[in-house]
């Protein structure tokens, strides 16, 4: 039977113990029949991951000694996605796939051709529900890193939050001068450790906001002919980055 992978919402740095919330009672003694002695693996999702062994359950937590560390997956580089709000379900299939390939942050904003406008006291609401799927994508995708997704930011606010180091690419169907290809060179994947990605929404972006990232220091870039779904858009993206940095094809680890 596979190890369970349970997240624990508190650091692990230098625990020789830790306790699981009470949602963690009923999946590991009701849904996996698991009993005291049993073995499970805790993650933090800041890179620590431990075997771990069931000490004892209470009616709302569950006790756990911590034993061998796990190496985890050397993460290179860092991407940020800032998605605009699309409709219906659409963001929490881009949420899933974008943490499962690795991204390390993700912030939803409103663009101008957004359709689903969602008043901000349901903000909340959303951005749980966001970061739940992304806890669920590093659990099931075995990594140690969970993608933090931000609450739900105005274009100006989205565009504030990018590092003066990242390569700043913004994702334009009308541009007809740069690809992604013409952007990773050898030169920049090896300069560049940093990557902030704006993807827009179904209507695509507003010439102004085009502009408006232009003057934040963005480059306008394309995926070639190719138009792809809002939904297929951020995945293909990381993917490409992944691929051009080597990620595919390493497996090296880290303690």
């Amino acid at each position: 039977m596979t190890v369970p992978r349970i997240y624990s919402p508190e650091s692990l740095e230098n625990k020789n113990s830790c306790a699981l919330g009470e949602d963690n009672v009923k999946y590991l003694k009701k849904v996996m029949r698991l009993k005291e002695g049993d073995r499970i693996h805790i993650f933090d999702g800041f890179g620590r991951e431990y075997e771990a062994t069931i000490k004892n359950f209470s009616a709302k937590s569950v006790l756990v000694d911590l034993g061998k560390a796990i190496p985890s997956v050397n993460r290179d580089i860092s991407i940020t996605l800032a998605q605009a709000i699309t409709k219906g379900k659409k963001m929490d299939t881009i949420v899933k796939s974008a943490a499962e390939l690795g991204a390390d942050m993700i912030i939803p904003f409103h663009a101008v051709r957004s359709v689903s406008h969602i008043a901000d006291e349901k903000n909340p609401r959303k951005q749980t529900r966001w970061q739940k799927i992304a806890h669920e994508a590093a659990r099931a995708s075995h990594s140690a890193y969970i993608t933090e997704v931000t609450k739900i930011l105005s274009f100006p606010e989205m565009l504030s939050r990018c590092s003066p180091k990242a390569l700043k690419l913004i994702f334009w169907e009308e541009e007809s001068r740069k690809t992604i290809k013409d952007m990773l060179t050898d030169d920049t994947l090896e300069a560049c450790g940093d990557f902030f990605i704006v993807v827009g929404p179904e209507g695509g972006f507003s010439k102004d906001e085009i502009k408006k990232t232009k003057e934040a220091g963005f480059f306008s870039v394309s995926l070639g002919r190719q138009i792809l779904k809002v939904e297929t858009a951020a995945t293909a993206i990381i993917s490409i980055i992944q691929y051009e940095k080597g990620i595919f094809s390493s497996t090296s680890q880290e303690a």
